[in-house]
């Protein structure tokens, strides 16, 4: 009987054993889910990442490329629509570049502008030009700006312009501006203006008349004129005589009666010198037959470049002329001129050279033919 109860509960006790590790596993597989779940669900609300261009379809990514691609060609197709708009449109004729004037110089002249709203034929401009171009003693300019070439131009047939100028000059060997020739100019100018449908913009009168002041009384302190004389030493000439040795020298007829000059160095350009005689003397009755004792050489200081050595021209053709003539090379008063005459000479004319130059007047320019005219 002993035997039986332990045997008894030795079964009971495996048999609870066998519950515990029962339990205990699980209790194991209950705790190892429970740790896996809040995993599982944390891991669900990170987000998803999508590598660029593998989105699938009907995802924003895709939505966004789709968008971009749509702006694109919509793009592309404003651009074509633009230059098919831009085929059609007028082409713009540029005006060539403007080109300062070969004739107006705001040095020695005071200059209106005249505006357009259009340009004008060069036939309209020629039928509105004034009769004269002069107010007073004063010379003007009427130019226009073509619009083909840039060019300031006196007003042609059968070209275009796109704007006009008007040039007064300030001064000249007459004098100075006055305020009734520039008051002439203004109507002259006005008239034209009027004519072609321009807008004329004129300077102030008093600056203007004060600017021609100034000028003039410049002019006046360099205006030079440097002459010899030839007086016979025995018989008088002839003038047919005279004109025969001045045509051996190369000197021509002038313009004025009993003058020869030596042409200059170019076409259009004003004689580097004269031989001048006694006008009334070439309009007398005797004509060629007309007694000379003295005759007068020439040059103009302002009218030839100082690099073409005029005085040293004069010199030389004096020389010339006195052996042909068989005569004595004097000044105004009657006194022979010698070498120390004519160094002297040499050097107030350097001296005067550059007073011109400094004013940009130099002699031969342009601006300094016109003024000293």
């Amino acid at each position: 009987m002993n035997g039986a109860p332990m045997s008894f509960s030795l079964t009971e006790a495996l048999m609870l054993a066998g519950a515990c590790v029962l339990v205990a596993l699980m209790l194991h597989g209950w705790w190892i889910a429970r740790r896996a779940r809040p995993r599982d669900a944390e891991s669900s609300l990170e987000p998803r990442r999508t590598e660029p261009g593998l989105s699938a379809p009907g995802s924003a990514p895709h939505d966004a490329m789709e968008s971009v691609l749509d702006a694109l060609h919509e793009g592309d197709a404003a651009a074509m629509a633009a230059n098919a708009h831009a085929d059609t449109l007028p082409m713009v004729t540029r005006s060539a570049p403007r080109r300062p004037s070969q004739r107006l110089d705001g040095l020695i002249d005071v200059i209106a502008t005249l505006h357009l709203e259009a340009p004008v034929s060069g036939e309209a401009a020629l039928a509105h030009l004034p009769t004269s171009r002069r107010a007073g003693n004063k010379p003007f300019a009427i130019e226009g700006l073509n619009t083909n070439t840039g060019e300031w131009e006196p007003p042609t047939g059968g070209e275009r312009y796109g704007e006009f100028q008007a040039g007064l000059q300030m001064a000249n060997r007459s004098g100075s501006l006055s305020e009734i020739e520039f008051s002439e100019w203004v109507q002259k100018v006005q008239g034209f203006a009027d004519g072609v449908g321009a807008m004329a913009d004129f300077p102030d009168m008093l600056e203007a008349v004060g600017q021609g002041r100034e000028l003039d009384q410049f002019a006046s302190q360099h205006d030079a004129q440097i002459g010899f004389c030839l007086r016979a030493r025995s018989a008088a000439w002839t003038l047919g005589f005279v004109q025969q040795v001045a045509g051996k020298q190369g000197l021509v007829a002038g313009s004025l009666p009993g003058r020869w000059v030596l042409p200059g160095a170019a076409d259009g350009e004003p004689p580097m010198l004269w031989l001048q005689t006694d006008a009334q003397a070439a309009l007398a009755e005797e004509g060629q037959g007309s007694s000379l004792r003295e005759v007068t050489l020439m040059f103009d200081v302002a009218q030839t470049a100082e690099s073409l050595e005029p005085f040293a021209a004069l010199q030389e053709l004096a020389r010339k002329l006195g052996r042909e003539l068989e005569a004595d090379l004097v000044d105004e008063t009657g006194r022979p001129i010698g070498p120390h005459a004519f160094a002297a000479i040499h050097e107030q004319l350097g001296t005067l050279y550059k007073a011109l130059a400094s004013r940009e007047l130099a002699a031969g320019s342009v601006a300094a033919r016109r003024l000293f005219s």
